[in-house]
């Protein structure tokens, strides 16, 4: 039976200010510090993931929630602009719309939170009927997500039955615990995404090739690291396939990390072979890096398949 999304996604809701220039560390006493220049664009994992899918081609639902306010009304405004269906994302006037602040300096960024509509989605929010209007299910803000950590497993059990695919980033921890019910997700988990960092910390060990090593023996039969200016790495059953590319220049890597998951599953959903999945998705990240802001740099699957030898990507 066909059906209605190719992939669907939960909405970590919120907008990301980006204040960019060489020294952009405040300095508390009442002290003012001028920088460079500032953009207010959709922010959140998820959402700019779900920006990245559709601009893929891909047919995109997104769960979540946001105030009513001006930047819950640009968040819904820039995913229906990019193609990502909106319907189930409810606005709601008790809560205020999450934000992310991002000081940007160098290759470097610190970021502070605020949680609000982000983390507002909920356990029952997530229906049968939902999940089963999708080909594959994506989490990419797990430790965000504080409504659904403990349900994430559950979720993603239904999803499996459902007979949708899954695939998973959490993302950095902010309490740095990197447990919560991920134990019980990794099983139920087809592709999993990390960056390197992320890799170490939720397997707990010193070195990758451990790291994988481990969440394949977690059941992960396809495990993806993005390693920055060192490109990244798929590792499954089949081997090990890596993608090197050229430093990007000129951006703030926001939402890097989440066009890479959306370029990589585009290739996967289509049925690519996993070289040209990651040529694609260190393509989509790259192309993020170098503007400012998640959305600027996102690529269409057009863009993508010209830039690496047409025919043989188009899926």
């Amino acid at each position: 039976m066909e059906r209605q999304y190719d992939v669907i996604t939960f909405g970590d809701m919120c907008v990301d200010l980006i204040v960019t220039g060489p020294d952009v560390v405040p300095r508390f006493g009442q002290v003012e510090k001028l920088v460079d220049d500032y953009v207010v664009e959709l922010g959140g994992s998820c959402c700019i993931f779900a920006c990245q899918a559709a601009r893929l081609g891909l047919r995109v639902g997104i769960l979540g929630r946001v105030g009513d306010d001006g930047f819950g009304r640009l968040i819904l405004r820039r995913l229906d602009e990019y193609g990502v269906d909106t319907r189930h994302v409810i606005v709601d006037p008790a809560l205020k719309t999450g934000l992310g602040i991002a000081l940007c300096q160098g290759d470097d960024r610190a970021i502070l939170t605020y949680l609000g509509s982000l983390c507002a989605v909920g356990p029952d929010d997530v229906t049968d009927a939902f999940l089963a209007a999708a080909r594959h299910l994506h989490h990419g803000s797990f430790f965000l997500h504080t409504g659904l950590r403990a349900h994430v497993p559950a979720i993603f059990q239904r999803a499996r039955e459902l007979g949708l695919t899954t695939s998973l980033d959490t993302n950095w921890d902010p309490d740095e615990r990197w447990d919560s019910t991920l134990a019980d997700v990794l099983p139920l988990t087809d592709v999993f995404m990390p960056n390197e960092q992320e890799a170490l910390h939720v397997s707990r060990c010193s070195n990758l090739a451990d790291a994988v090593a481990w969440l394949h023996a977690q059941g992960v039969p396809i495990v993806t690291v993005k390693r920055g200016a060192d490109g990244a790495m798929v590792y499954s059953r089949q081997g090990t396939v890596e993608c090197v590319v050229p430093p990007a220049v000129g951006g703030d890597s926001v939402g890097a990390g989440d066009s890479f998951d959306a370029g990589f599953l585009a290739g996967w959903l289509r049925g690519l072979p996993l070289k040209r999945c990651l040529d694609v998705a260190c393509h989509c990240g790259r192309s993020v890096a170098s503007a400012i802001g998640g959305l600027r740099g996102q690529p269409t699957w057009e863009a993508v398949s010209q830039l690496l030898s047409g025919a043989q990507i188009n899926g």
